[in-house]
């Protein structure tokens, strides 16, 4: 009786889990991507606009400019490693797109003095960049995992070790006509490190299975 319980109750933690799981993964996919991907040859990917909830503790020990500087280097931290993914998998044969490197999609933006993102079009971006298609994205954590902004937090108020939960919500728009190609938003608790790099590659694994510039 006590085994047949034990099983039952682990077999209700799985769905439980299971459902949970498929309820924080949300994937779009335009149903003429593939077909429009095909005449991309190059993309780019924008600074990630980040979001870092801190504890009303730790907030009172540093300023609103510490923090904007902490979330603009996880935007920038986010972008690079989603750059040396794609790299990864252009290494690998398996990519069928070039992309442009954040070095000069940076400069090309500060130049032109675009760092407020959102008030641009995709196809102004685009145009701008030079590219077929773009990726932007959100990102929020309730504590910083790039490099830089941990160890900035950990010298400010004292705060070291991994983060608990991040959500991530990428796009990829079409040049020509700013129009919404694939959209990913994934959110992920527990045991994720400091690593952005390693952030990217577990948010990656699954959706680039519907990704259409990856084979």
């Amino acid at each position: 009786m006590y085994k047949t319980t034990l099983k039952l109750f682990i077999a209700t933690l799985f769905v439980i889990s299971s459902v949970t799981g498929y309820a924080q993964t949300n994937l779009f996919e335009h149903p003429n991507f593939e077909e429009l991907a095909k005449e991309h040859t190059i993309i780019a990917i924008l600074p990630f606009d980040a979001k870092v909830t801190l504890r009303p503790k730790q907030m009172k020990d540093i300023t609103p400019e510490q923090l904007l500087d902490m979330e603009k280097s996880e935007g920038l931290a986010i972008q690079q490693s989603m750059y040396t993914w794609f790299l990864q998998r252009q290494k690998r044969g398996s990519l069928t797109i070039s992309v442009q490197d954040p070095k000069k999609t940076n400069a090309l933006l500060s130049k032109n003095e675009m760092e407020k993102l959102s008030l641009y079009t995709p196809e102004e971006l685009a145009e701008l960049l030079e590219v077929d298609a773009i990726i932007t994205g959100t990102f929020e954590t309730d504590k910083p995992m790039s490099d830089g902004a941990s160890i900035a937090l950990g010298l400010l108020v004292g705060f070291w070790g991994s983060t608990n939960s991040a959500t991530i919500n990428m796009s990829v728009n079409n040049a020509a006509n700013g129009e919404l190609l694939w959209n990913y938003n994934k959110r992920v608790s527990g045991g994720l490190g400091s690593s952005t790099d390693s952030l990217i590659n577990t948010l990656m694994r699954k959706a680039s299975r519907r990704l259409a510039y990856t084979k």
